[in-house]
């Protein structure tokens, strides 16, 4: 379990609001857990399973404040009530972490079905932008912080075959955090996205490739190791530090950007 013990009034973000998506597992649940030491209230929105009500009962177990929203991302009423929950309990909201999203299908473009497009444009696009527009009019209150995932593919990276759609949502975030940060800096809102390499997560566990992957497979050798900087896949606990950062004061002049963090590993591809 990890210790929550060491929150403090000197926590980075003591005092404050955070809303993570994604949270019951890989990077939201590490940086939930990470939040929530520094100080902050969390609100969990996931599905409610067995792996988001353990993240809560770590929070709690330590001394932690969290509640639960069981939430699609994709779904603008499931979305708005989870964050009017979190300004219910605690009366403010100061950080976003739009984090939930899929590999969904990975397929040529060719044999794509539309319905697998829209599910993952919808889980990993669609989803940034409800969970930012819903918390928009509690962010202006006081300013705050918000934080895409996005990714090192469709941005820097386009290697992975069969993952148009993906890459296309990761583009896109990037894009709409740039819009976001500009048309919120006057409130004081600052908009940033982290783009990771390969971390240790679960997202296997939504990733579906199909057979047709074999028609547009392109061989690429690669120099030995694919991660110069530790020669293996990143941790979560590694981005929720930078998540962090971004969260607190610690990054006040710092909005509109895409920071990577993957060892190097988009420099080799």
């Amino acid at each position: 379990m990890t210790d929550l013990s060491k929150a403090s009034h000197g926590g980075k973000v003591y005092g404050k609001v955070a809303i993570v998506t994604g949270a019951g597992s890989g990077i939201g649940r590490a940086a939930a857990l990470l939040l929530a030491r520094e100080g902050a209230c969390i609100c969990l929105v996931d599905l409610k399973d067995e792996r988001t009500e353990q993240v809560y009962r770590e929070i709690e177990a330590a001394g932690g404040e969290a509640i639960v929203a069981d939430t699609n991302v994709s779904d603008p009423a499931r979305v708005g009530a989870a964050v009017k929950a979190a300004a219910d309990r605690w009366g403010r909201v100061d950080i976003v972490f739009a984090n939930a999203g899929i590999n969904g299908t990975l397929a040529p473009i060719e044999s794509m079905e539309p319905e697998d497009w829209d599910e993952t444009l919808n889980t990993n696009l669609k989803g940034t932008f409800l969970t930012v527009k819903y918390a928009v009019p509690y962010l202006k209150k006081q300013g705050g912080s918000v934080i895409i995932t996005s990714s090192i593919n469709g941005n820097r990276t386009f290697t992975g075959m069969g993952m148009s759609a993906y890459a296309t949502s990761k583009a896109g975030q990037v894009a709409f955090m740039q819009m976001a940060a500009l048309e919120l800096a006057r409130y004081r809102i600052r908009v940033n996205a982290i783009c990771p390499g390969s971390i240790e997560t679960n997202i296997s566990e939504n990733t579906h490739p199909t057979p047709e992957l074999k028609e547009v497979k392109i061989r690429i050798e690669y120099p030995d190791g694919s991660q110069p900087l530790e020669h293996k896949s990143g941790e979560p606990e590694q981005v929720a530090e930078l998540v962090l950062f971004l969260a607190s004061d610690a990054s006040s002049h710092i909005t509109g950007t895409p920071i990577y963090i993957d060892g190097a590993e988009s420099l080799l591809r």
